[in-house]
């Protein structure tokens, strides 16, 4: 034992031990990264917002290239991705949080630093958006592009365009098979309704060259008595490029809701635009199916504008229109009626409405869901201008 001068025992030196220090927690690289893109998409939409020509080069150049790319991507997989991922969505943030709890909470720094990553995350989404999908609502709109007039129509212009589209229903009614309660049976699987509607999307591209022309897939979803609780008939998807359909509704709505989401993955955001495409597409397929749904579905949406149109005491033009119709036809909408009378008043549908009007107002949309329903103008029009 170590001793002193005089003799006396030596203590041991205690250490006393340094203070730890925790790692100083910095926003990292990638989070700063992402704050940049939502910068540069921002600017981006604002540039669009104010420049339809810009915003035409870009939707085509450049969201289409992307548009392609995730179609590609998610092509190769068989469900709905979208669906996988909004499903897992509660999941994914209990884990988020949980981790959180458990390592970022020992200092106002680690809050911080993980909450401007949650944020940078976040903004992907919008960035996302921006890039394939939402600078597509400021392009020059569809009648412009198609040389129509867009402007209001008179109750005699909606019964004639309902009777023009009655008539060309009938050359279709022969190859159609009605079930028992009055609904018709598609007669091919999704896989080769979604082959017809890419032939007939290729043939319209070759007449315009704003629609791009590539393979899509259409996927069913899963939930789809679910979505039609919220009526909604079908979802494009900007971060996965998917066209999302529900397969809940009657066949004859599918290929036009089809068509028309596979309209949103070409470019065409506004949804009046996007109805009027389908229309478009189904006419120009070979299939008389395809081309029968085509003209009911808009044929609902004429006659709907013409009921409201039609002021005279007893709605005359609109009756004399609906007289018209094969009675084969009839039993198809009546059959319509049934199936969707569960859902009609859904408080879902409530919900899910106002927020889908208000993303489209915030798009530039005015109308917000009332919008689907201005592809009346744009068919009044195509049909004076096949007149003339």
């Amino acid at each position: 034992m170590n001793k002193d001068q005089n003799g006396r025992p030596l203590r041991p030196t205690m250490k006393i031990p340094k203070p730890i220090r925790l790692p100083e927690e910095k926003i990292p690289l990638w989070s700063l990264v992402l704050l940049g893109l939502f910068a540069l998409s921002l600017a981006l939409l604002l540039i669009a917002r104010t420049s339809p020509s810009f915003a035409e080069f870009f939707n085509q150049h450049i969201s289409g290239v992307l548009r392609v790319v995730l179609a590609f991507l998610t092509n190769l997989i068989p469900f709905s991705l979208a669906e996988f991922l909004l499903l897992a969505l509660p999941v994914f943030l209990f884990l988020v949080i949980r981790y959180a709890v458990k390592h970022k909470t020992k200092s106002w720094r680690c809050v911080l630093s993980y909450v401007v990553s949650l944020l940078s995350a976040a903004s992907l989404i919008f960035t996302l958006f921006v890039w394939v999908y939402g600078i597509g609502y400021h392009t020059p709109t569809l009648d412009v592009r198609l040389s129509l007039e867009n402007e209001p129509v008179s109750a005699e212009e909606l019964a004639d365009t309902a009777g023009r589209l009655i008539d060309e229903m009938e050359d279709c009614l022969m190859f159609i098979h009605y079930r028992e309660n009055g609904s018709s049976a598609m007669p091919d699987s999704l896989t080769e309704m979604n082959g017809k509607l890419t032939a007939a999307y290729r043939s319209l591209a070759r007449e315009h060259a704003f629609l791009q022309s590539h393979k899509s897939r259409v996927k069913p979803v899963l939930l789809s008595r679910a979505m039609s609780y919220a009526h909604f008939t079908g979802f494009y998807t900007f971060f996965t490029g998917e066209c999302n359909i529900n397969v809940d509704f009657p066949d004859y709505t599918l290929p036009f809701t089809a068509a028309h989401e596979l309209a949103h993955g070409r470019g065409i955001a506004r949804e009046n635009e996007a109805n009027f495409i389908a229309f478009l597409v189904c006419m120009a397929s070979e299939d008389n199916y395809i081309r029968y749904c085509g003209l009911l579905n808009m044929y609902e949406y004429i006659a709907a504008a013409l009921y409201e149109a039609d002021t005279d005491e007893g709605k005359p033009l609109y009756h004399e229109v609906t007289a018209r119709l094969d009675e084969r036809v009839k039993g198809e909408l009546r059959a319509y009626s049934e199936f969707f009378a569960p859902y009609r008043d859904s408080h879902i549908s409530a919900v899910s409405g106002a927020i889908n009007d208000s993303f489209l107002k915030a798009n530039g949309t005015e109308e917000g869901e009332k919008s689907y329903g201005l592809v009346v103008n744009l068919t009044v029009s195509y049909y004076k201008s096949l007149s003339t």
